[in-house]
């Protein structure tokens, strides 16, 4: 296992939290490599020894967190949904200026869509349309219902400044599910 220059991590997180911080403040269209750059105190160059483009940076570090909270779902899958959701939003309060910039600003649809994909490719093995409350109906809308609705709830809860602790958002976020699957 190679070992990754310290240096190197930092400037990659201090891009990170560059990126975030500009398209809280403006349109990610409006952002260039100047501004990341000049935010994080980095050279235009050490940008694009990490990254091809603003675009690419911002693709990686969606993708980042998608498989943060993918792992997140394997390691909880013996967990009850309160208890799973718990994980969740640890990780939600943890990455804090992540989350609240990608579902609060218009340039974060893309981010939106990878959610509720994850939510919902996640909930898939919980349905049961054969037997039970849902027998009987489509497990598409099932999914698509669930997942908008986690998705809203996480939305809601950063738009509003986290109003409520992690933990009680995981167990009624988990009752609400466990109630329906």
């Amino acid at each position: 296992m190679t070992k990754v220059d310290r240096r190197v991590l930092k400037s990659q997180e201090a891009i990170k939290k560059a990126i975030l911080e500009l398209m809280s403040e403006k349109n990610f269209d409006d952002i260039t490599i100047r501004d990341i750059a000049d935010r994080a105190n980095v050279n235009r160059g050490t940008i694009y020894l990490h990254y091809m483009d603003k675009y690419d940076l911002l693709d990686k570090l969606i993708e980042e967190h998608i498989g943060n909270l993918r792992e997140l779902c394997h390691s909880a899958s013996e967990m009850t949904f309160q208890e799973g959701n718990y994980v969740w939003f640890e990780y939600f309060a943890e990455n804090h200026l992540f989350f609240s910039t990608m579902l609060n600003t218009k340039s974060a649809a893309y981010f939106r869509s990878r959610f509720l994909d994850l939510v919902v490719q996640e909930y898939k093995v919980e349905v049961n349309v054969t037997e039970g409350k849902n027998k009987g109906l489509s497990e598409e809308v099932i999914l698509q219902f669930f997942g908008a609705a986690v998705v809203g709830a996480v939305e809601w809860w950063f738009r509003n400044g986290m109003p409520i602790p992690p933990l009680v958002m995981a167990e009624q976020t988990g009752i609400l599910l466990d109630r329906n699957f």
